[in-house]
């Protein structure tokens, strides 16, 4: 069951970008770049909640150690999505990716990542 949570990844992902392409064109402008990252962060982890919500009634989540299985893959995929595009894709230097997961900062970015690592399990327990 691990490998079509595996392939949904990417509908994470799509959610992700749409997210960030909404900031962009809307609120991004209204409020200053780091409210607007901040504010993205919550509607990503809110968006992508309700899709993991949404997968389980799918493809219920049979155990706990699935759901933590699930979110380790997730995580990994979305730590190599985050710098590989970022960096060699994008052009991103190291630092400045690196900033976006300093809570020190207001950088919230680093929850999410958080939350698909756990997401899983708590639409598992909760869900």
């Amino acid at each position: 069951m691990t490998l079509p949570y595996t392939f949904a990844w990417f509908a994470l992902a799509v959610v992700a970008i749409f997210n960030g392409v909404v900031r962009e064109y809307t609120y991004g402008k209204l409020v200053s770049q780091l409210a607007a990252h901040q504010i993205s962060t919550v509607t990503a982890i809110a968006l992508s909640g309700l899709l993991v919500v949404f997968m389980h009634r799918m493809w219920p989540i049979q155990s706990s150690n699935q759901a933590w299985a699930i979110g380790g893959v997730w995580f990994v995929m979305t730590i190599g999505f985050e710098f590989g595009f970022g960096h060699f894709i994008v052009g991103h230097t190291w630092s400045r990716l690196f900033a976006d997961y300093n809570l020190l900062t207001g950088h919230i970015w680093i929850l999410f990542l958080f939350w698909v690592l756990i997401v899983p399990n708590v639409v598992y327990k909760y869900g």
